[in-house]
């Protein structure tokens, strides 16, 4: 999941950054509040991270722009004001959540997993698809209970895929999701790590899950008795590619 970190203490931007690259999240950082509240606005974020003491403008005043732009991105404040009135102030302009520092880098992690499960419609932390489960806090991946060993990349990608599921997505959706803007590879690359993930869900007894949508992307689907024919020459290609890889 790509997150956006609003923070200008440097010391603490590399702190948090760690915490959350080790839970698995790609981060992207602003020092201020107009930079962020333009980056929210334009890039599509599964998280923003907010300190409210900001050198240009009020944390407040960036999720209130950002509500006001109809930007819907889930935003937790991670903030050093303590007082109960802070906290007040932060829910009624749009906050989801508020964290004081210093924090327990656990609890921070397990918040951010809970509103992003809340914000994409689950409840709990395992998301099931037909007989695949997924585990959000430890990352594992079981297909009729029997774990499922993903290399990093197609697990993100499967993440994505089973929270956005009925969407489809686009080889740049999973091109941001996976290097955040910086040091893309060719777009080829997203066919090579589908078609791995394809073959290694249906190894497992997961079926056709994965679903090409002709000139659009990618999607996920709870059950797919057949593909359709448009699909197969493009499924066909993935794997030409991956053998000349």
């Amino acid at each position: 999941m790509r997150v956006l970190l609003v923070e200008d203490d440097l010391a603490a931007v590399g702190e948090i950054t760690q915490i959350m690259r080790g839970a698995g999240f790609t981060v992207d950082h602003v020092q201020a509040g107009e930079e962020a509240v333009e980056m929210l606005r334009h890039y599509d974020y599964d998280l923003a991270v907010l300190e409210l003491m900001l050198p240009d403008i009020e944390g407040y005043e960036v999720v209130r722009r950002a509500r006001a732009a109809r930007v819907t991105t889930p935003i937790v404040v991670l903030s050093g004001l303590t007082r109960p009135q802070a906290k007040v102030k932060a829910f009624s302009v749009g906050a989801d959540d508020y964290l004081t520092k210093p924090f327990d880098p656990d609890e921070l992690v397990a918040r951010m997993q809970a509103i992003l499960r809340r914000s994409k419609g689950f409840s709990e932390p395992t998301l099931r698809v037909g007989a695949l489960r997924l585990s959000l806090d430890s990352r594992e991946v079981m297909v009729n209970d029997v774990p499922v060993h993903l290399t990093g990349k197609e697990y993100a990608i499967l993440e994505l895929l089973v929270l956005r599921k009925g969407m489809v997505l686009t080889k740049d959706a999973f091109l941001n999701h996976l290097y955040g803007g910086m040091d893309e590879p060719e777009m080829k690359i997203i066919d090579v790590f589908i078609c791995k993930l394809r073959k290694k869900l249906q190894a497992a007894g997961a079926g056709n899950l994965i679903t090409t949508v002709w000139g659009r992307g990618y999607m996920l689907r709870e059950q797919l008795q057949r593909m359709d024919m448009e699909e197969q020459p493009v499924v066909q290609k993935e794997r030409e590619q991956v053998v000349a890889a």
